[in-house]
């Protein structure tokens, strides 16, 4: 039985993404300084941090420069084992500052933003310091260009639940670029100038420097934490449309965006899973804005606001809010806790289900029925011009299948733990989709500060399991994973 894991290689990629997380600590400790409050807190933390690091930088020293995605295993043991660490060594500024004084809850509001789920426990979110928002809204922004990175490039190669199918092959075999690296730096210019753009068109429309930013980190990595207590609601119209349009971006695959900016219109015509998510959106939208305008008295313009924007960042798994879905007609916020279940678009900032699987569960759906009507016919399934194979969507219907149990198994476990059905189930599928809010008790006005120390640990598992896609996670924990005979 021999060891399959290299310990050098995990260990030094981890270094590097430590040192990341320090510098966002470091720049932290800048806007404490700038603000004049207290800088002690997120220094110290960089001491952890760098300690740390640095110690994991030694152990790996004289270890060959290699490319971690040819290395499954270890690539498997990295990705895990950061959003672990840096969720772990985030929680200290919360927790050193005194701004949340458990430990418990502070790892869950740092897994929240690590994973961009948005999912809170704080009551009093106006009344922290503006270090602390500021580090809140950045772990969206660290994590989110995390995952772009992490579904674009290392999930394709490694070919993680069947993510080469749509990811590798559609994106970089038609090449943004033939090289990693120059595809990781590519995504991390389209992911700043979204930052960019959003910030600039919220100071455009009244919103301060220092909000503008942390939003901008929120929607761009489709996190939804905000320095407001009612979340978007307060704001204007115009600063909902700008928060909704670019939520509407930070769902769409970031590939779409660099085909985009290089004139590449046709490829974005072919796109599938595009035409598709757009499709839902209007489709369930306008749904949702005829109901709110016939029922609740609202003005056709505020039902159409209220309507898309609730449902752009519940598909793309932001979790912002500008109202009370809860308070909506009971046909409207069931439609919502169904989207909830969507996601937004592979290679995007969003979580879920993601819309090219359900396409893929659509369409395997009319080839079945049509092979009912025509037993002789040879049908195949096609994406984007491209044949999936039986083999391929069994990929697709098993991750639908294993997101679906785990669903399950954790509401159950939640309503074991004296949880109402309504909020236990609500509360797994908004923290495995990466969204924030949910219904019941932990509706868009309210977070998760009630419940437990063992409820917000299980959660917090189950926001990392659902952001890194489910298998990424759970094939650590198999003895084949460590071992071979």
């Amino acid at each position: 039985m021999n060891n399959l894991i290299n310990l050098k290689i995990v260990m030094k990629v981890i270094s590097r993404n430590l040192f990341i997380i320090a510098s966002g600590m470091l720049l932290t400790a800048g806007i404490a300084f700038l603000y004049k409050e207290n800088v002690t807190p997120f220094l110290s933390s960089l001491a952890i941090v760098l300690l740390f690091g640095i110690l994991f930088h030694i152990f790996s020293l004289n270890q060959e420069q290699k490319d971690v995605t040819n290395l499954k295993n270890e690539a498997y043991l990295i990705v895990s084992s950061t959003w672990v660490l840096i969720s772990l060594f985030g929680c200290f500024p919360y927790f050193l500052s005194g701004a949340i004084p458990s430990f418990v809850d502070a790892f869950f509001e740092s897994v929240s933003g690590f994973t961009t789920t948005g999912s809170s426990i704080l009551n009093d979110i106006e009344s922290l310091p503006k270090s602390i928002l500021f580090w809140r809204s950045l772990t969206h922004w660290i994590g989110g260009i995390g995952i772009v990175v992490l579904v674009i490039i290392v999930m394709p190669a490694l070919r993680i639940g069947g993510y080469h199918l749509f990811s590798l092959e559609s994106s970089l075999q038609e090449k943004i670029r033939p090289r990693i690296h120059s595809v990781g730096k590519r995504l991390l210019a389209i992911y700043l100038l979204l930052t960019f753009l959003e910030t600039i068109f919220l100071m455009l429309g009244g919103m301060n420097l220092f909000d503008s930013i942390c939003h901008s980190f929120g929607t761009v990595a489709t996190g939804g934490f905000s320095t407001q207590n009612d979340s978007i609601a307060s704001y204007s119209p115009y600063i909902q449309y700008v928060i909704m349009v670019f939520m509407l971006l930070a769902g769409t695959n970031f590939v779409i965006h660099y085909y985009l900016l290089t004139r590449q219109f046709s490829k974005i015509k072919k796109d599938e899973e595009l035409k598709f998510y757009l499709f839902v959106i209007i489709f369930l939208g306008l749904i949702l804005t005829f109901s709110l305008y016939k029922t609740t008295g609202r003005n056709f313009e505020a039902s159409f606001r209220d309507s898309f924007f609730q449902l752009i960042s519940i598909i793309t798994c932001t979790g912002f809010a500008t109202s009370d879905y809860l308070l909506w007609p009971t046909f409207t916020y069931l439609i919502i806790f169904f989207s909830m279940f969507l996601g937004g678009c592979t290679g995007s900032t969003a979580g879920g289900i993601k819309m090219t699987r359900h396409l893929i569960l659509f369409k395997n759906i009319s080839k079945h029925i049509n092979q009912l009507i025509s037993p002789n016919a040879i049908i195949t399934i096609k994406f984007n011009g491209k044949v999936f194979t039986d083999e391929m969507t069994k990929s697709i219907l098993s991750f639908v299948a294993i997101y679906s149990f785990i669903f399950l198994i954790c509401g159950i476990l939640l309503m074991f733990l004296r949880i109402d059905a309504k909020t236990a189930f609500s509360s797994v599928a908004t923290c495995m989709a990466g969204i924030g809010p949910g219904i019941g008790k932990v509706g868009p006005m309210s977070n998760f500060s009630h419940f437990s120390d063992t409820v917000k640990i299980i959660l917090s598992i189950v926001m990392i399991i659902g952001r890194l896609e489910i298998y990424t996670f759970l094939l650590i924990f198999t003895p084949s994973f460590w071992t071979k005979w």
